[in-house]
């Protein structure tokens, strides 16, 4: 009797976890965006539709500026692999809500579209063959995530790449 009873639980409680496990992921889905709402109106996240897109962001050895600009913003990128494999790169970004359009110089045809989450800027996986141009031997700026670590825009406009040239000066 015991024995049958232990295999009918055994039997029973992995169906009873998958199907818990569905219900739970199909509440979660619903209520995501409600989740990031009541977490931007708490200040537990900003939001990024209402954040000033200027300041400082890194990550590890990589490193992003914006700053204001005649034409929007300014934007400088420094990606660093060490043994000379690094990109460096300067242009202009427009926001609109979380969606950054952002333009390269120095390679014509290298524009994108980014993201932007209030104190993260994501770069997309795959980025025109165009940018490559601005990056030396496996170094790549494609899926670039960094955070903020200063909203100040004196600080992003000292920033500097691999040749001490200033990325962010926002005369462009």
């Amino acid at each position: 009797m015991r024995r049958a009873l232990l295999l009918l639980l055994a039997l029973a409680l992995p169906g009873a976890c998958t199907l818990r496990s569905d219900v739970a992921t199909n509440r979660l889905d619903e209520s995501a965006p409600e989740l990031e709402t009541a977490a931007i109106a708490a200040g537990v996240i900003p939001d990024p539709a209402n954040t000033d897109l200027s300041g400082l962001y890194a990550r590890d050895t990589d490193r992003l500026c914006v700053v204001p600009s005649r034409n929007g913003f300014a934007i400088g990128i420094f990606v660093d692999y060490g043994d000379q494999q690094l990109c460096s790169a300067t242009g202009t970004v427009r926001k609109s809500g979380e969606s950054l359009s952002v333009v390269l110089a120095r390679a014509p045809g290298c524009a994108f579209d980014a993201r932007f989450e209030g104190d993260r800027i994501v770069l997309p996986g795959a980025l025109p063959q165009e940018c490559a141009s601005l990056c030396s031997g496996r170094a790549s700026m494609a899926a670039l995530d960094v955070r903020q670590l200063s909203d100040s825009v004196s600080e992003a406009r000292t920033m500097r790449d691999a040749k001490g040239r200033l990325l962010c000066n926002g005369d462009e």
